[in-house]
């Protein structure tokens, strides 16, 4: 008898500890699999999702276990292209609270935007009355091309494109990213989407997928407030250009070890519009400056291989080298410059968009302000300044 209630009591204490162990465990869960996003052009079924403006967006509902003690998230993007050669915007999102007003409630013509959420002519770009606007996961940059015109045998002129630095065209580009903060909205019960700007029937093929490593992490609070990116109903967001976005908005509860996540790019207008010009980016939360900067990169040559289609020009210039007998000479050359090696406005043909982490401290239960200033340029005929910004607020309680 004795023995018996040993053998129970040691099971049970095993039990206690392995249980929330095993609640713990590590996951891998595929969201998509190369499904077609374009306008107009091949679909593929989604398991509990569905195309929304003519196939330009993907959406789907995954349930994730739910972890008690928080866990690290990563996501991983894969794109090609189908076809499309060119450069296009990209966006992961959750919708945070579906029982409220959302951008898909638009998409599908069941509700109109609330003038709270934009000011005139900019409907769904922040909080407000019963809607709370899309939350980015991850802003992507899709490249020239990649996978489909790679193959130079049936594209044979895209070899007089590469240069002697890129030993192959990449067959597709693949973004990993931290994400961890948003554990609350990308675990139980969640609407994931996807956003490709393209405008051909033959667009991209992506791939999503997110690990959670069942880490002990702490748990975090979400607040979305602004996303001016044009899901749906919206237009290209040129507003900055007259004059700065602000989003009031209320905390239930005092918040602690607040951050402020920024994510900005800016687009269009040709050789001298907002994609290629430097802006100061401007970010005021409860009037003090907690960002003032020009988003740039330079760095857009690195993502060479993955643009196999880019516009290619050359150039002039002068080298310094040596000839076959070793002796040091100087002689003109010409070099290859493709539009993706072009500097731009915080992003590259090809690449991810990292957020802006602004360290907010202790706020107060009540009313906030964020005031987002942009010196922008408006649009002009078929020169489509804008600049996709979004904001949140992660916290905890």
């Amino acid at each position: 008898m004795l023995k018996s209630i040993i053998k129970k009591s040691i099971f049970l204490v095993f039990w206690l500890i392995v249980t929330p162990v095993l609640a713990q465990e590590s996951k891998t869960i595929s969201v998509f699999d190369e499904v077609p996003m374009n306008f107009n052009g091949e679909k593929k079924e989604i398991s509990n999702g569905e195309y929304l403006q003519d196939g330009r967006i993907i959406i789907k509902k995954i349930t994730v276990p739910e972890y008690p003690k928080g866990t690290d998230v990563k996501v991983r993007v894969t794109v090609k292209s189908a076809g499309d050669r060119w450069d296009k915007s990209g966006s992961l999102f959750v919708i945070p609270n579906p029982q409220k007003l959302n951008m898909l409630d638009i998409a599908k013509g069941n509700g109109e935007y609330p003038k709270q959420a934009g000011p005139d002519g900019y409907p769904g770009i922040k909080l407000g009355g019963n809607y709370e606007p899309a939350l980015e996961v991850l802003r992507f940059m899709t490249p020239f091309g990649v996978g489909y015109y790679s193959d130079e045998e049936k594209n044979p002129n895209i070899k007089y494109n590469r240069p002697v630095y890129v030993p192959k065209w990449e067959d597709e580009v693949t973004w990993e990213m931290d994400v961890s903060q948003l554990e609350s909205e990308l675990t139980g019960e969640v609407l994931i989407g996807a956003w490709i700007d393209t405008w051909t029937p033959e667009g991209y093929k992506i791939s999503v997928e997110l690990e959670y490593s069942g880490r002990d992490l702490s748990k975090k609070v979400v607040k979305p407030l602004v996303n001016t990116v044009y899901y749906a109903g919206q237009k290209h967001p040129d507003l900055f250009a007259f004059n700065p976005l602000k989003a009031e908005f209320e905390l239930p509860q005092n918040a602690k070890n607040a951050k402020l996540y920024y994510i900005t790019t800016g687009h269009g207008g040709h050789s001298g519009g907002d994609e290629f010009i430097k802006l100061k980016n401007t970010v005021k939360f409860d009037t003090k400056t907690v960002l003032d900067t020009i988003p740039w990169r330079d760095d857009c040559a690195s993502f060479r291989r993955f643009n196999p289609s880019s516009g290619v020009w050359t150039r002039k210039d002068s080298a310094q080298a040596y000839n076959r007998e070793g002796k040091k000479i100087f002689r003109e050359v010409e070099e290859r410059l493709a539009s993706s090696d072009l500097s731009r406005s915080n992003w590259c043909p090809g690449s991810k968009v990292a957020p802006y982490v602004l360290e907010l401290g202790d706020l107060q239960v009540g009313k906030h302000e964020l005031v987002i200033d942009i010196d922008a340029t408006p649009i002009d005929g078929d020169k489509l300044n804008h600049w996709l910004v979004t904001a949140y607020l992660v916290y905890e309680e």
